[in-house]
C-alpha cells in the first residue's frame, strides 16, 4: 500500500508538474495572438507601418514562447500513457476524441498557418497574411478548446455509458461532452483569464519602453490595445467565474467546500472575502474552521444555488451524511461502489464460465432498462468510491484549494480596476507621466500567471481524489510501474522545464531590450 501510495503521489507531482510549467507559455500564446490580429488588422485598414512595426515586435515575442509551449504540451499528453494508462484505458474512447481533434484540426490549422504569419510578410498579399494571421490566433483557441472539453469532461462525465464487456466508457452523444455545462463555463473562464495574461504582459513591457523613454507612440498605442482588450477580458472573467462556480456548486459540491474552507454546512452561507483557515483543522473534530474571516451574508448560498437562503452542504455534511438534506455518507457511496466493482466481477466470472446469470446481470449496466437505471442511480454512481479506503479520503487539501481560489479571486477584481486606470490614463494621453503606474504594470506581470496558476490549483486540486468525478479516483488510474522511475523522470523534467524557461526569459528579455525597430520595416 506504501508503494501503491509513493507511486501516485509521484504520477500526480509529476503530471503537475508539466502542467504548471506548461500553462505558463499557453495563456502567452492565447492572449497575445488576437492582439496581434487586431493590430495588423488596423495596419491593414489604415496602411499606417508603425502598426505593421507593433505587429512584427509582438509576433515576436508570440512566436517564442509558442516554440515552447508546444513543446511541453506534447510531454503532457504522452504522460496519459506512461503514468496513467488505466485511466487512459478506461475512457480511451471519450478523452482520446477531442484530442484527436485537437491535434488534426486544431493544431494543424495554427501550425500551417503560423509560417505564413512569420515568414509571408511582403511574399503574400496583405490581406492573405492578415487572413492567416486570424486563422493563428483562432486555431489556438480552438486548440484550448478542446482540450478544456477533455478536462471538463473529467470534472463532469457526460454523454457516455460505460460497457461491461470491455470495462471501459463508450462516447454515446458528442454534442453532450462538448456542450456540457461544465465544459462551456470552463472554456469560456479560461481563455478570457488567458486574454488578461497577454494584456498585461504587453502594458507590462509597453511600460518599460516608457520608463525608459524609447518608443514613446509604439508603447502608447499597445497599451491602448492590450488595456482596451484587458478590460473587456477580465469584466467577462468576472461573470464566466459567476457560472463555473454555479457549475462547481451543482456537480462538485466537495469542491465548493474546499474553496470555502466550509466544514459544517448552512443555510444562506455567507461568501469569505479575506480570511484565514486553522491551522490542523479536520473533518469531524471540534476546531473552529477560521481564525478569523470577513464574509458577505448568503453570498455563497446565492452563486451556488441561485437562492439566498439555499443549503450549501459543508464538508463534515459530504463526508459523515446529512439526512435532513437527503445527503447520504462517503462510508455509504464506499459500500454501493463495491457492490458495483463486484457486479461487473461477477458478470465477467458469469460470462467467461456461460453462465445462465450472465444475460440476468448485464440487464443491469443497460441504463436503458428498469434494473439498468436503478441499478445507475444507487449504485453505478458511485462505482469510484469503491476504490477508496476510508470516508475521509474524498477530502481535498482544503487549505490550499482556499487560499488558491482567494487569490485567484482577489487578483481578479484587482484586474478590471488596472485595466480601467491604464485605460483611461492612455485615452487622456498621460500614461507615460504616470510613473507609479508604470511600475505598478512592471510588478502586475508575475500576477497575471500567478492569478491563472491558481486557477488550475483550484480546478484540479479541488476535485481530488478524482480522476474522473465519482467514476475513477487516482489511486485507480494510475500505471503499474515502479515509482523510482516516476521519481527520476520528475527531476529529469524539473530540469528541462526550469531550463526552457529560463531559456525564453532569456531569448525575451533579449527581444525586447533591442526593440520593435528590428525588422520592424
Amino acid at each position: 500500500m506504501d508503494q501503491l501510495s509513493s507511486l501516485v503521489d509521484w504520477s500526480r507531482a509529476q503530471f503537475a508538474l508539466t502542467a504548471m510549467y506548461h500553462w505558463i507559455f499557453v495563456p502567452l500564446t492565447l492572449g497575445m495572438s488576437f492582439m496581434i490580429a487586431i493590430m495588423e488588422t488596423i495596419y491593414v485598414r489604415t496602411g499606417k507601418e508603425e502598426w505593421k512595426k507593433m505587429t512584427k515586435f509582438w509576433a515576436k515575442l508570440f512566436g517564442i514562447n509558442f516554440a515552447i509551449g508546444v513543446a511541453t504540451g506534447i510531454i503532457l499528453e504522452f504522460e496519459f500513457g506512461t503514468n496513467w494508462s488505466n485511466y487512459s484505458w478506461f475512457v480511451g474512447d471519450i478523452f482520446g476524441a477531442p484530442l484527436a481533434i485537437e491535434g488534426i484540426m486544431a493544431f494543424f490549422m495554427e501550425s500551417t498557418f503560423i509560417a505564413i504569419m512569420f515568414f509571408g510578410w511582403n511574399k503574400v498579399s496583405k490581406k492573405f497574411h492578415l487572413t492567416s494571421t486570424w486563422l493563428v490566433a483562432i486555431g489556438a483557441n480552438l486548440s484550448a478548446l478542446w482540450i478544456l472539453v477533455a478536462n471538463a469532461w473529467m470534472q463532469f462525465p457526460t454523454g457516455t455509458v460505460f460497457n461491461p464487456d470491455t470495462a471501459r466508457n463508450e462516447m454515446i452523444n458528442f454534442g453532450d461532452v462538448l456542450f456540457s455545462p461544465i465544459a462551456v463555463n470552463k472554456f469560456l473562464h479560461t481563455i478570457s483569464s488567458s486574454y488578461i495574461v497577454g494584456a498585461v504582459f504587453i502594458i507590462g513591457v509597453s511600460s518599460w519602453f516608457l520608463l525608459k523613454k524609447r518608443e514613446i507612440v509604439f508603447a502608447k498605442k499597445s497599451i491602448l490595445v492590450a488595456a482596451t482588450f484587458g478590460f473587456i477580458a477580465s469584466v467577462f472573467v468576472a461573470f464566466t467565474g459567476d457560472g463555473s462556480a454555479y457549475q462547481v456548486a451543482q456537480k462538485q459540491p466537495m469542491k465548493l467546500a474546499a474553496m470555502e474552507g466550509l466544514y459544517d454546512g448552512q443555510n444562506g452561507a455567507g461568501l469569505i472575502v479575506v480570511g484565514v483557515l486553522t491551522p490542523g483543522k479536520q473533518a469531524g473534530d471540534d476546531k473552529d474552521a477560521d481564525i478569523f474571516k470577513v464574509e458577505i451574508p448568503k453570498l455563497l448560498s446565492f452563486l451556488g444555488y441561485r437562492d439566498t437562503d439555499a443549503f450549501v452542504p459543508g464538508v463534515n455534511d459530504l463526508v459523515y451524511g446529512n439526512d435532513e438534506q437527503g445527503l447520504i455518507s462517503a462510508e455509504e457511496k464506499i459500500a454501493r461502489g463495491r457492490i458495483a466493482i463486484e457486479t461487473l466481477h461477477e458478470y465477467k466470472v458469469a460470462k467467461e464460465n456461460g453462465d445462465s446469470t450472465y444475460a440476468e446481470i448485464a440487464l443491469l449496466f443497460d441504463r436503458e432498462t428498469p434494473q439498468g437505471k436503478e441499478f445507475y442511480d444507487n449504485y453505478f454512481r458511485y462505482f469510484g468510491y469503491g476504490y477508496l479506503n476510508s470516508p475521509e479520503d474524498i477530502i481535498p487539501n482544503v487549505p490550499m484549494t482556499f487560499y488558491s481560489f482567494h487569490i485567484m479571486v482577489a487578483l481578479g477584481f484587482f484586474f478590471i480596476f488596472f485595466f480601467f486606470m491604464m485605460l483611461i490614463f492612455t485615452i487622456k494621453n498621460s500614461i507615460d507621466r504616470r510613473k507609479m503606474w508604470l511600475r505598478i504594470a512592471l510588478f502586475t506581470m508575475p500576477l497575471a500567471f500567478i492569478a491563472t496558476q491558481t486557477g488550475w490549483i483550484v480546478a484540479e486540486v479541488g476535485r481530488q481524489p478524482w480522476v474522473i468525478q465519482d467514476l475513477m479516483p487516482t489511486v485507480a488510474a494510475v500505471s503499474q510501474i515502479d515509482a523510482s522511475a516516476v521519481q527520476l523522470t520528475f527531476v529529469l523534467f524539473a530540469i528541462i522545464f526550469t531550463a526552457l524557461l529560463v531559456a525564453e526569459i532569456s531569448i525575451m528579455l533579449k527581444a525586447i531590450k533591442t526593440g520593435p525597430n528590428e525588422g520592424g520595416k
